[in-house]
Order: C-alpha cells, then structure tokens, then sequence
C-alpha cells in the first residue's frame, strides 16, 4: 500500500510541472509589460465605434478608449491597430496585436479558434440598410436576394436561414459601396454602424435609403478576444471588463461617443448587484 502511494505520488510530481506550464503558456503580459506597450487591433474608423481624426490620421473613439483603459492599467502605453473582416484573426493567431477589442460577436466557430474574456462588453445584433422602394420590411423579405456582409459575420447563416443570397465583402465601407451601385439589395452590419449612416453629414447622402427593420438579427454578445491558452491575459481581461460595468465607465464612452447605451445601462445596475452576463463557455483544450 506505501509503496502504491509513492508511486502515485511521484507520478503526480511529474507530470505537475507540465500541466502547469501548459496551463500558464501565457507570454503576452510579459511581452506587454517587457516592451512598454499594448497593441489592440480595433474596427477602422466605424461610427460610432471608431472615428478618424483627421489632425493625427488616427483611429480613436470608443473601442480606442477601452483599449487605452486597459493599456493604463498595465502601465503601459497603447498602439492601435486598425483591422478588417478579413485580418483580425490572422492578426492576433500571428502576434501582430495582443487583444482584439472590436466588434466582434461570440460564435461557436470563433471560439474554437481564439480565446476570449467570458463577461461580453457589449450586445449587438445586425440591422439592414435597404433602399426605400425595395419593398423590404422584414427579414423574411429577403428570401432570393443578395444581402453583402462583411467576410467572415456571424450575420451570414441567419441570414441563409432566411433564404438571402448572401456576398461576403471586405468590410462595411466596400458592402455599402455595394449596395448603392445595386449588386446587392441589403447591407447587413452591426446596428449602430448602420443606424449612425442616418445622423448628422452623412444623413444626405443616404436619403433615398432606411433601415429595414426594427427586429435585430441575432442579438449577441460582443467579447474581447485573446490567443487560445493565454489563461492570464484572458482572467486580466475579463477582471477589467468587469469592471467597466461596475463603474459605469462603458456607460460614460456611450454617451460621449454616441453608441447605444441601453445594453451597458442595463448591465451596469446588473454590475451593481453583483450579477454579470457571460458569454456560452468556451471549448475545453488549448486549441494551440
């Protein structure tokens, strides 16, 4: 019996040191702290969520200011580095940015290729941007036609769902090309991009078109993401988030930067309580 125990013992003593280590095969803070700086990859200049100042040719606005409030908690200083459909992904999996704080909804498929902070920052669903005539009120009316999305939106199977033919572009500027030259009949994005299209200078140029319909397509919970196994960075983040809704701090970027804030009210007295929503639980395995 003593001799079966120190075996088991041993047994455990090695392979302690490896499961550690693959569990905490978390270099970015280090990589961080080490060079002074943390490099975020955001939506390019996206209203309301990123606007480009023109002094400075620089993206800011309010994913820069979440970034820069993490970066401030580092005591490091903040790079932004703007991203597409089409990068974000292969920037973070290859170092290029070390967080993704942009919108970009929880799916099943993303998560089983990045890692992300479990307590969502934001919900949001799509909105259709139509031409007034099209005759379109409703996702259903969709059915037979092309609707552009950006490459790689979680808006695309819902929207199959629906029957639409649906045209993966670049991004939000190249789908609303798009849409005004007649190669698709619906620009489908996030709904306050597309609800920003109609407030203030840029209210003229889009006159003949509106908003097909109140309903969102699939609400859903907007997360910051990190590479698979970063289990530190990945507990610092979701801490920090958490925060930001006890605060009330996203409520403050809202309302400074015209996003929506009812989903960040209503989370923030949730925060006050004690009580936070969580993004569905990520797969088991480092996925490295």
């Amino acid at each position: 019996m003593k001799l079966h125990r120190l075996l088991t013992l041993f047994l455990t003593m090695a392979i302690l040191p490896a499961f550690s280590s693959g569990v905490r095969a978390d270099a970015t803070l280090d990589k961080i702290k080490d060079r002074g700086k943390l490099v975020i990859g955001v939506d390019g200049p996206s209203p309301p969520f990123g606007f480009l100042d023109p002094k400075t040719n620089q993206t800011g606005g309010f994913q820069t200011e979440l970034g820069r409030d993490i970066a401030n908690r580092l005591g490091v200083k903040l790079e932004v580095v703007p991203v597409t459909a089409s990068t974000r992904v292969q920037f973070l999996q290859s170092g290029k940015v070390d967080l993704l704080v942009a919108n970009i909804q929880w799916t099943q498929e993303r998560s089983e290729a990045l890692s992300y902070a479990p307590t969502p920052y934001n919900l949001v669903g799509g909105a259709a941007v139509v031409r007034k005539d099209s005759g379109i009120t409703k996702w259903e009316d969709l059915k037979g036609k092309v609707a552009c999305v950006s490459q790689g939106s979680n808006f695309a199977k819902p929207l199959q769902e629906y029957g639409a033919i649906v045209k993966g572009l670049r991004g939000i500027p190249e789908s609303l090309l798009a849409l005004k030259g007649g190669t698709c009949v619906a620009s489908v994005h996030v709904s306050p991009a597309m609800h920003q299209l109609f407030v203030g200078e840029s209210a003229a140029q889009w006159a003949d078109f509106t908003i097909a319909t109140k309903d969102q397509l699939i609400p859903s919970p907007t997360v910051i993401w990190t590479r698979r196994g970063e289990t530190d960075t990945r507990s610092l983040v979701d801490g920090v988030i958490r925060d930001w809704h006890k605060s009330g701090l996203l409520v403050e970027l809202a309302r400074k930067f015209g996003v929506p804030d009812d989903y960040f009210s209503a989370a923030h007295e949730k925060a006050l309580r004690g009580e936070f929503d969580a993004a569905p639980v990520e797969p088991t395995g480092t996925g490295q």
